[in-house]
């Protein structure tokens, strides 16, 4: 009887030994990569970091809202980051508390990638389920996203570079054609452009205002034909011919005033505010300036593709984007990867730019939302632009830091009346160097 007991006894120990193995070996599996599914019967809780507008995030909390209602087991939740993004987010991750998914600008991303910070999307996007396919985006937008053919973001949405017109201004200085249907019929030249803005400058107004960014400077290089950077990564700016003609047309319509560099506007003034109080004729911008346009009803407005000095209709231009990435250290991943997909997805663009939407689509199939209401009149441009432009090379946005040492350099160029020669050259030497530093690392 007693060893009948011990029997049952051992037999007992043995079961609960082999349950608590498998449980082990279950929780293995589940934790494996990071990615923990919640608990049977709760939400996997997920968090999303963004910058923005008050118009922006108003959008974003419904679109959260609204994957919340769609995936009864998943709970996102959004955190704005209004200032000092890049430098949150890196403290987040520092600490093991950033987002599951959050947005890196083109720069913000190459020091993500390198640092091992986020997850690579093509496997996940090449899995048959996925809901977004690397074919579904506009080739030439990935720009620092893409690293040896691998993905590491997704374009959220994109901002095409085009001419934003004040169609009054210009009637006010005499022109009668507007650049809208001069661009229709291949007729919008650097010529053109210079003789609008110096009719509006005879007016007393302000022409044209030059922001002092890449996607303003490196656009009327390719108008020109030029390149800023060669085949092979090195900054081409002042060597490049068809690039220091477009430098050297800039130079000689801010000196006769026909072109206001930005950083000279009387104080507290920008080129959106003095453009929707009918003092400036152009300003270049993406289809942010929409939303703040369209609320001022007496404001007469259009938008043009950067005028060319090719012969050809239209030549490729800046682009700014931003990407949405992953975690790597994220608990949730798999839900995670669905809120990211969906919101870049055709379906999730077109819920986010809807109804005068401050941007361009980077999927296929969403042109729809630019051409909504006819608004502007030229609308069709936003996307003509799309079709040909260009993000930030890898060339710079891979190097950190160097985007703005080149925009402080032409700062200066621009407000010292500096020599453009030696201002070119150094801004050449400036970068190549500090791209042959950062390879060397």
């Amino acid at each position: 009887m007693k060893k009948h007991k011990w029997s049952l006894l051992a037999l007992m120990m043995a079961l609960t030994l082999l349950l608590q193995a498998c449980a082990a070996g279950n929780n293995e599996k589940k934790t494996e990569g990071g990615n923990t599914p919640a608990p049977k019967g709760e939400k996997a809780k997920i968090t999303w970091a963004v910058w923005g507008n008050p118009g922006e995030l108003t959008r974003f909390q419904e679109f959260t809202k609204d994957f919340n209602d769609k995936h009864p087991d998943i709970e996102a939740e959004l955190i704005p980051i209004p200032g000092e993004y890049d430098q949150k987010i890196l403290t987040q991750l520092t600490g093991g508390k950033a987002p599951d998914i959050f947005y890196a600008g083109d720069s913000f991303i190459v020091k993500l990638i390198e640092n091992g910070s986020i997850e690579e999307l093509t496997p996940l996007m090449d899995v048959s389920d996925s809901i977004i396919k690397k074919d579904d985006f506009y080739e030439g937008l990935w720009g620092a996203a893409l690293r040896d053919n691998k993905i590491y973001g997704i374009t959220v949405d994109c901002n095409p570079m085009v001419l934003w017109y004040n169609k009054k201004v210009l009637k006010d200085a005499g022109v009668t054609d507007m650049p809208g249907d001069l661009q229709a019929k291949g007729e919008w030249t650097w010529d053109a452009f210079k003789t609008m803005t110096e009719k509006i400058r005879a007016t007393g107004k302000y022409g044209y205002v030059l922001d002092n960014s890449w996607n303003s400077t490196h656009s009327w290089v390719s108008s020109n034909g030029g390149k800023v950077y060669d085949d092979a990564g090195a900054y081409v700016g002042s060597s490049d011919p068809k690039a220091k003609e477009a430098f050297q047309f800039l130079y000689d319509n801010v000196k006769a005033k026909n072109i206001t560099f930005s950083g000279t506007l009387p104080k507290g003034q920008g080129g959106d505010a003095m453009f929707m109080s009918n003092q400036v004729g152009f300003v270049g911008a993406g289809r942010w300036y929409l939303p703040l346009f369209k609320k001022n009803a007496t404001l007469e407005y259009d938008v043009v593709t950067w005028p060319t000095n090719t012969g050809n209709k239209i030549e490729p231009a800046g682009i700014p984007t931003a990407y949405m990435v992953l975690n790597k250290a994220s608990k949730h991943k798999e839900p995670a990867y669905t809120f990211l997909t969906e919101f870049v997805s055709k379906e999730g663009q077109i819920y986010r730019l809807q109804g005068g939407g401050n941007a361009v689509p980077s999927v296929k199939g969403a042109d729809d939302v630019v051409l909504e209401g006819n608004l502007p009149e030229h609308a069709q441009l936003f996307l003509d632009a799309r079709e040909v432009g260009y993000a930030l090379t890898p060339s710079e946005a891979g190097v950190p830091g160097l985007s703005s040492d080149i925009n402080s350099r032409f700062e200066a160029l621009w407000l010292k009346n500096e020599d453009l020669d030696t201002a070119l050259k150094d801004i050449q030497d400036l970068a190549n160097k500090k791209i042959d530093e950062y390879k060397k690392k």
